[in-house]
């Protein structure tokens, strides 16, 4: 049976809201939580863009049974992968083991506010491969040292260990980084129900592991309200990963939407009420291959309605697949 989780986006609401929306969603049945970890909304329009670690630190403690994810993190640019290792340790261990650390190379949009440039494609995986290698050592326990082209680590050490170490994630949009993922993550990510990228995380090793695939999706009760959502706050997510990961600002995101209409929104996001749309929607990561897909309600404002209709219409359907 696939595992259905629950998305607290960052960019669309502050941090005391995204708290109290996940555990509501473990109390409707959530199977697991992600939470994306951004410096910059996509949008202006949606507005938010808390520290997503002291969110995970409250929503811990707020929480008795949902696991905990990053969905995803970058540990190469605006963090260095020891200060990553800490991170996910202390959640793993203030979440007595519900933490899952979610990697990936990045977008310019959240890490060129500390002024280091952003690298080519080829130089954020070299750099996101020597991160996961910091980040395992760590957990590993004992003193660290490490050479590497783009990191060093000078005696290194987290005091503050958890039983077992929080499993890592490598989110995938390509051969380079499946093999990058298959190679040394413990599970894969992807935002697109692409076999082909759990073909390639297979051949490099990933067979056998948890994937899990994430969904926007924009529950209301007038579909007309829900499209319009989907196009004012989710319009540049049909951009692509190669295009996203460029793009330095949402001025940048707004102009690149510009022409993206609210029909070519709601052909690749399911939107409205419609209990069939939204399983179907979900099918199509499960036929590819996915074991755990985390929904993406639109809308900071429309968290609720969407965890009251999941409760009652959505989860009971979806665990027919």
């Amino acid at each position: 049976m696939v595992r259905i989780g629950y998305t607290m986006m960052t960019e669309q609401a502050g941090p005391r809201q995204l708290v109290a929306d996940v555990v509501r969603a473990e109390q409707v049945g959530f199977d697991f939580s992600v939470a994306s970890d951004h410096s910059f909304p996509w949008l202006d329009e949606q507005g938010h863009a808390p520290y997503v670690w002291s969110v995970l630190g409250a929503a811990a403690q707020a929480t008795d049974r949902i696991p905990l994810m990053t969905c995803v993190t970058c540990p190469t640019v605006r963090y260095h992968p020891a200060v990553v290792a800490q991170k996910a340790a202390t959640v793993q261990l203030l979440s007595e083991g519900r933490f899952r650390l979610g990697l990936g190379s990045g977008e310019n949009l959240n890490e060129h506010i500390v002024g280091g440039g952003w690298p080519a494609v080829d130089i954020r995986q070299a750099m996101l491969t020597e991160a996961v290698e910091i980040i395992r050592a760590l957990f590993h326990g004992g003193y660290v040292n490490y050479r590497g082209r783009h990191f060093r680590v000078e005696s290194g050490r987290l005091w503050d260990l958890p039983e077992q170490a929080p499993p890592i994630g490598i989110a995938v949009s390509g051969e380079q980084s499946c093999r990058l993922a298959g190679e040394h993550a413990d599970l894969v990510i992807a935002v697109e129900p692409d076999r082909t990228l759990l073909d390639a995380f297979d051949r490099h090793g990933g067979a056998g592991k948890p994937r899990v695939g994430q969904l926007p999706v924009c529950y209301d009760p007038d579909r007309d309200t829900a499209v319009a959502r989907a196009h004012a706050q989710f319009r540049w997510f049909g951009g692509g990963w190669k295009v996203n990961a460029e793009l330095p600002g949402p001025a940048a995101f707004a102009a690149a939407s510009r022409f993206v209409r609210p029909e070519d929104v709601a052909a690749s996001i399911p939107c409205g009420d419609d209990v069939d749309a939204f399983v179907e929607a979900v099918r199509a990561y499960t036929d590819a291959g996915f074991t755990e897909v985390a929904l993406v309600q639109v809308g900071g404002d429309a968290q609720r309605p969407f965890l009251d209709w999941a409760e009652k219409s959505l989860l009971p359907a979806l665990r027919e697949l």
